[in-house]
């Protein structure tokens, strides 16, 4: 039988780089993190700092051990980042590619923006989640609060807790799955009927945030558009 290589602890440390904010400036962190090419990286004790790993272009693997400050991700190009911890204001904004997991809750404007990609968030989210949507998916894992998908052009946005006030106000092509209760839908926003192409692209985007089977598809209701608002129109007036 062919042997099995076993990988100790300090031949994994060599593949991680390891970057402490207690000791490095956060320029120099993310000049490290946006010059790499490849490999993973920790960080620790980030301490709240704002826009950190924010302008990755390449599929490096970023561990933040620790709560991270405004705009962590932001512009996020291929790279996988996870943040143990809470995200301040903007996590993920404008992403354009790769994976952001927030392990724990997320302030307002998350995936704000966004173009492609996929972000993950395990706790709650605050208001304003995926503003300007154009592409990236979204996965919440608990609530989120008022004006999410606010102007949303495109991407997904699932939400296995409740939605707070107006939901999907002036959205666009993107499509709203939420599990829980709904407080109030914004303008031209309404609920749809959920096809089958529907519900495999919810199990899909589920199975991506490593939402198990025990989460039903057949358990949300698909929100989007209802297109009255696409050209301008007297008595649609006071809507606008």
């Amino acid at each position: 039988m062919p042997s099995v290589r076993v990988e100790t602890k300090a031949a994994q440390d060599m593949r991680n780089t390891r970057l402490d904010l207690a000791s490095l400036s956060l320029r120099q962190v993310n000049e490290s993190l946006q010059k790499a090419e490849a490999g993973a990286f920790t960080i620790s004790n980030p301490r709240g700092a704002h826009a950190l790993a924010a302008g990755l272009v390449s599929p490096i693997d970023v561990t933040i051990d620790g709560h991270v400050g405004y705009y962590c991700g932001g512009m996020n190009q291929q790279a996988s980042i996870t943040i143990n911890g809470n995200a301040g204001t903007g996590v993920a904004e404008n992403m354009m590619s790769g994976r952001v997991h927030v392990k724990g809750d997320a302030s307002q404007s998350a995936g704000a923006t966004g173009c492609g990609g996929l972000l993950v968030i395990d706790g709650n989210a605050s208001a304003r989640l995926g503003i300007s949507l154009r592409g990236l998916d979204i996965v919440v894992k608990g609530s989120i609060g008022h004006m999410a998908a606010f102007m949303a052009q495109a991407g997904n946005i699932v939400v296995l807790g409740d939605a707070g006030d107006a939901l999907g106000d002036s959205i666009y092509e993107a499509r709203l799955f939420v599990r829980g209760k709904v407080k109030s839908l914004g303008t031209d926003c309404i609920a749809k009927e959920m096809r089958e192409e529907h519900r495999t692209l919810l199990r899909g985007l589920l199975d991506a945030a490593g939402v198990g089977p025990e989460i039903d598809v057949s358990e949300f209701t698909r929100y989007g558009s209802a297109r009255t608002l696409y050209h301008f129109h007297i008595d649609n007036l006071g809507s606008y």
